[in-house]
């Protein structure tokens, strides 16, 4: 499709937004834009490209596409992080879905089609794009990857296998709910998943494909992975912390009981160190209490927050 031949489309009936984060992919970004133009034209969805403070030639690439009322071009002055980019692409989406899709161009725009056909289909809150096998970047990330989904497995139940995937499909009122309390790190991915299995929401999984990139490098590395682990640390004490203090409690105060109990029956008095240790495990038990009040009280005024931002409008 020539860039001067748009098809005369109605914005305000479109029921899907694409949100696109992109920081220094100048070197496919044209390619993709070629491709993901016209296609989220010719199905009358609007596109949301958030330049995420790039020091390439993206800013240029994006001023060619200004001129289309179909697409929104943000521009960050600094760069936010993964998880920034997407946050405004979506806190912009006026539509009744939003999908976020990565800029390197390793997703087919066929499984756009497919995501919303399935999340229609099953009237989903959240439909994860699973990578499967192809997903994979090497043992050492695949092990990372491993460790993340059974460390969160531990805080809460998880049925979904592929938590970082970029490709999602969500009800966008519902995403923009929590948006707040997401991270601007690459663990955004990770983090916006936990949030809605925990709000008791449905998320699903649909398969994908996935092509290897054309050109650069990914920007995934084990800083990302500690900050992913702190950032599910973090969900966790806002969701459920009795968990995480219960467990260091039971912890303390069986270990302070083993070391403890020989020492008093051998009649040689009460061990100090043992002591210390049943007494650490009340202090985490009575800590975990006050943290599940917060909790409580944290996530019942986000939800009169958006009760009374619905009502307004």
């Amino acid at each position: 499709m020539e860039r001067n031949q748009k098809p005369n489309i109605d914005p305000g009936s479109a029921l899907l937004s694409v949100v696109v984060p992109i920081f220094n992919e100048a070197a496919f970004l044209q390619g993709l834009l070629t491709e993901l133009v016209p296609y989220c034209l010719g199905h009358n969805w609007k596109l949301i490209l958030v330049d995420d403070g790039s020091s390439d030639d993206t800013p240029m690439i994006l001023k060619d596409y200004e001129e289309y009322p179909e697409i929104k071009i943000i521009h960050h002055k600094v760069n936010r992080g993964y998880g920034g980019a997407i946050k405004t692409g979506l806190l912009n989406a006026d539509t009744r879905y939003v999908v976020t899709i990565d800029a390197d161009g390793q997703h087919e725009l066929s499984d756009l089609d497919e995501l919303f056909r399935f999340t229609l289909e099953k009237d989903a809150d959240l439909v994860v794009g699973n990578r499967g096998k192809q997903g994979s970047s090497g043992l050492y990330r695949d092990i990372g990857k491993w460790m993340i989904r059974k460390f969160a497995a531990l805080l809460m139940p998880i049925h979904i296998s592929d938590l970082n995937s970029g490709f999602k499909l969500y009800q966008t009122k519902l995403v923009q709910r929590y948006l707040s309390i997401c991270p601007d790190s690459m663990a955004f991915s990770d983090v916006i998943t936990l949030i809605f299995i925990k709000k008791r929401h449905l998320v699903l999984e649909h398969p994908i494909t996935i092509n290897k990139r054309a050109t650069g490098k990914s920007t995934i590395n084990t800083f990302t992975a500690i900050q992913t682990v702190m950032e599910i640390i973090n969900i966790a004490m806002l969701f459920n912390p009795l968990r995480i203090f219960l467990s260091l409690s039971v912890l303390c105060i069986g270990f302070g009981f083993i070391w403890g109990i020989p020492i008093l029956l051998r009649a040689r008095g009460v061990s100090v160190g043992a002591m210390l240790a049943i007494v650490t495990g009340l202090l985490f038990f009575f800590i975990g209490l006050i943290a599940e009040q917060l909790s409580a009280l944290r996530l019942g005024l986000l939800d009169t927050d958006n009760e009374h931002e619905e009502g307004s409008h």
